[in-house]
C-alpha cells in the first residue's frame, strides 16, 4: 500500500473518530458503537458514496478529486493546517490555497538583519531578495550595493546567477552551483509552476541563458539545502561560506538566508 494512501486514510480516520456526532446532527444513542461519525454519515455529510468513501480510509488506489477533498474538509470543519495537510496526502492542489502574487516581508523580519553580523538577506517566491544586510551588500559587490529604486526591479537571485556576467566569475564552480540552483527552484516551485510571475521569470531567463534553458529542460529537483559556498571577490579574493536557509512558519514561501564564514 502506497504510504501516502495508508497516511491520508488514517488521517481521515482519526479526524472523523474526534467528531462529536451530536455537533454534526446525528443522534448519540446507546447503540452506537463507533466512536465519533461513522463513515456513511461523513460520506453523507460531503455528499460522495459511502463505499468510495471506505475506500479512500482503507488506502485504496482510488483518485480524489480536489472538489470532494473540499467537500470533505468542510463537512467536518478542518483548520487551516488540517486542510493543506490533506491536500498534500492526496497529492491534490487546494483550490482555495491561492497565495497572493507579490511578497511582503515582516516587518520584524527585515529589522532583524541588521542585527545578524553575517551576510544574509530575505528571498520571496520567485527568488527576488526583499531585504538583505550591508554584510550581503558588501559579499555581493556590483549587485547588491547597487541602488535597488522600485519594487518592480528587486534583485533576483536567478537573474544574477544567469543574466550576469560578472556571477560566472564571481561563483566558484559556476556551472556546477548554477545546475543545482536551477533544480532547486524548480523543486521549491513545484506546486505553482502556473503562476504567471513565475512563468514570466522562467521564459525571461530561457531567452537570457542557454545553459538556463538547457537546466530547466532537464526537469532535475533538489530539495534547497545548506553547505559550502565559494566566491571569488573582487577585492577579498577567495571567500567560504557556510549557507543555511531557513523559512517563516507563518510565511513558508519567504527564505531568511545566512552565510556564516567558514574556517579555511
Amino acid at each position: 500500500m502506497d504510504s501516502r494512501r495508508k497516511e491520508l486514510g488514517e488521517f481521515l480516520q482519526a479526524l472523523r473518530q474526534r467528531c462529536a456526532p451530536e455537533a454534526f446532527g446525528f443522534p448519540t444513542g446507546s447503540r452506537r458503537r463507533t466512536q465519533g461519525l461513522r463513515r456513511e454519515e461523513l460520506a453523507q455529510l460531503a455528499g460522495i458514496s459511502p463505499t468510495w468513501y471506505t475506500w479512500i480510509e482503507q488506502g485504496r488506489d482510488v483518485k480524489v478529486s480536489p472538489d470532494a477533498l473540499d467537500r470533505l474538509a468542510q463537512a467536518i470543519r478542518l483548520t487551516g493546517s488540517e486542510r493543506a495537510y490533506l491536500f498534500e496526502m492526496a497529492g491534490r492542489r487546494d483550490p482555495l490555497a491561492v497565495e497572493p502574487e507579490d511578497d511582503k516581508t515582516p516587518e520584524l523580519l527585515a529589522s532583524m538583519l541588521v542585527d545578524i553580523r553575517i551576510p544574509a538577506y530575505i528571498m520571496g517566491r520567485t527568488w527576488d531578495l526583499l531585504a538583505w544586510n550591508k554584510q550581503a551588500a558588501e559579499l555581493f559587490a556590483d549587485w547588491l550595493d547597487q541602488p535597488h529604486a522600485t519594487d518592480t526591479a528587486l534583485p533576483n537571485l536567478l537573474r544574477f546567477v544567469f543574466a550576469q556576467p560578472q556571477a560566472r566569475y564571481f561563483v566558484v564552480d559556476w556551472e556546477i552551483r548554477a545546475r543545482r540552483l536551477c533544480a532547486e527552484f524548480r523543486a521549491d516551485c513545484r506546486a505553482r509552476l502556473e503562476e504567471p510571475p513565475l512563468q514570466r521569470l522562467v521564459d525571461e531567463l530561457k531567452k537570457a541563458s542557454p545553459e538556463f534553458s538547457r537546466f530547466w529542460k532537464q526537469h532535475d529537483v533538489l530539495e534547497r539545502q545548506g553547505g559550502l559556498r565559494s566566491f571569488d571577490h573582487p577585492r577579498r579574493g577567495l571567500v567560504r561560506y557556510q549557507q543555511y536557509t531557513l523559512r517563516p512558519v507563518e510565511q513558508e514561501h519567504l527564505k531568511l538566508v545566512l552565510l556564516k564564514p567558514a574556517k579555511a
